[in-house]
């Protein structure tokens, strides 16, 4: 890699080595290549696709230096300010060619710039996510945004922000037919929350916990408890709901879970989850956002298999 030694003179050398013993979503999602940074070894990892979300590549680099022992560094075309900050916080090494090098385990952080215009990217609206998540629970399929609006109780003006925003993101397309305006996407379900990726704000704003005889009906089961719903995970000791508004309980709340056996959990939402919900439980994908920063490898997997359930069913109405 030139740019190492052209900035830092790190002279790097590659060795043809084969990976053994990686699974399946390893070897399909990246190429590994040994390499030698000044006589250090280190695993360069290319992603094949779109990069994984931070909690998802966690665990995937995780694996991978549990099987080599060494160091992995991510390299990469391109990186937005977004990505970087949350590689770095987690200490995660990686290197943009001409841009970007972060490696902590050689004691290196050079910053020469980052696609400055990307950067300047918005954080999608509630009410956007809330469309792109309707949007792909319907098969990726043609939608009125009138249809749209009148699905998620949005006002006109609401869904008009929202959908232009999709499409800024380059995420929706807009057509018009007639007084219409038509939503669609070339991309299946899952391609299109994939491509979403970091762009996806995680709905939970805040978290706090209330007596259990405050719970009612109107509450939806949320994080670990809507997980062992749709899961093999074990259903949580302190039960967790998701609301959109909390102050109804500001009395009796507290910040902090005081006793597990009298408290429940409630999270306060950027949206109203009964929005995208069908059952007693909050929808897949938004349940899939809140938990993706989760280290727990359990936690991991069992959203793994959640999903994959989920893409199954949703091409099955496709189809």
């Amino acid at each position: 890699m030139e740019y190492l030694n052209k900035v830092l003179g790190i002279k790097v050398t590659y060795e043809d080595v084969e990976f053994k013993h990686l699974p399946n979503f390893i070897v399909m999602r990246y190429r590994l290549q040994m390499a030698s940074m000044n006589g250090k070894k280190a695993i360069f990892l290319y992603p094949k696709t779109e990069l994984e979300q931070i909690g998802v590549l966690k665990k995937h680099i995780a694996r991978i230096q549990k099987n080599e022992n060494l160091p992995v560094v991510l390299v990469l075309k391109e990186i937005i300010s977004r990505q970087k900050e949350y590689l770095i916080r987690e200490k995660i090494p990686f290197v943009v060619e001409g841009r970007q090098i972060y490696l902590p385990f050689m004691a290196l952080y050079l910053q020469e710039w980052c696609n400055a215009e990307r950067e300047q990217r918005e954080e999608m609206r509630p009410s956007a996510q809330m469309l792109l998540l309707h949007f792909i629970y319907g098969g990726a399929q043609e939608l009125s945004t009138s249809q749209a609006a009148k699905d998620l109780e949005l006002t006109p003006t609401s869904i008009s922000r929202a959908s232009k925003q999709l499409e800024e993101m380059g995420l929706l397309h807009i057509k018009k037919r007639g007084v219409q305006r038509i939503l669609k996407s070339e991309d299946s379900p899952k391609i299109l929350f994939q491509k979403a990726g970091d762009k996806l704000l995680n709905p939970i704003k805040r978290t706090v916990y209330i007596p259990k005889e405050f719970v009612g009906t109107a509450l939806l089961e949320s994080g670990y408890s809507a997980l062992a719903e749709c899961s093999m995970l074990n259903a949580p000791n302190v039960k967790y709901y998701a609301t959109e508004r909390i102050s109804q309980w500001k009395d009796v709340m507290t910040n902090r879970l005081q006793d597990s056996q009298v408290q429940v959990a409630v999270e306060m939402w950027r949206y109203n989850p009964r929005k995208l919900s069908t059952r007693n439980t909050v929808d897949e994908l938004s349940l899939a956002l809140a938990l993706r920063e989760d280290a727990d490898e359990r936690v991991g997997e069992a959203v793994e298999e959640m999903l994959n359930e989920l893409w199954r069913k949703i091409d099955g109405y496709r189809d």
